[in-house]
């Protein structure tokens, strides 16, 4: 099983799980054209970034900053170091036929 990032830790963005928030830190890509498209889409330091949605297979992961979504490859999520700001809540799953009229 992943770690599970608390509250302050450094993570890359890829490791967030859905629900998690971070405020980025940095980039740690050489790759000038990624860096440059990235910031003009609102990824600047001290920005709030929202794990949103992971795809079925886990590649692309929509995140969430600004007020708009965004999705990301997974390698590209991997350059960018973030600080957990929000905790991973386990979701619960409901039980079939909830719906029962006593």
């Amino acid at each position: 099983m992943d770690k599970i990032y608390g509250i302050n830790e450094t993570c890359k963005l890829s490791e967030l799980k859905v629900g998690q928030a971070g405020k980025l830190i940095s980039f740690s890509n050489e790759n000038k054209a990624l860096r440059r498209r990235l910031l003009d889409m609102g990824l600047t330091k001290g920005v709030l970034i929202d794990i949103k949605m992971i795809s079925p297979l886990g590649d692309p992961i929509s995140i969430g900053l600004r007020g708009y979504q965004l999705c990301l490859r997974k390698e590209d999520m991997e350059n960018i170091l973030v600080s957990v700001t929000k905790e991973y809540v386990v979701p619960v799953k409901e039980k079939k036929g909830g719906n029962k009229r006593g």
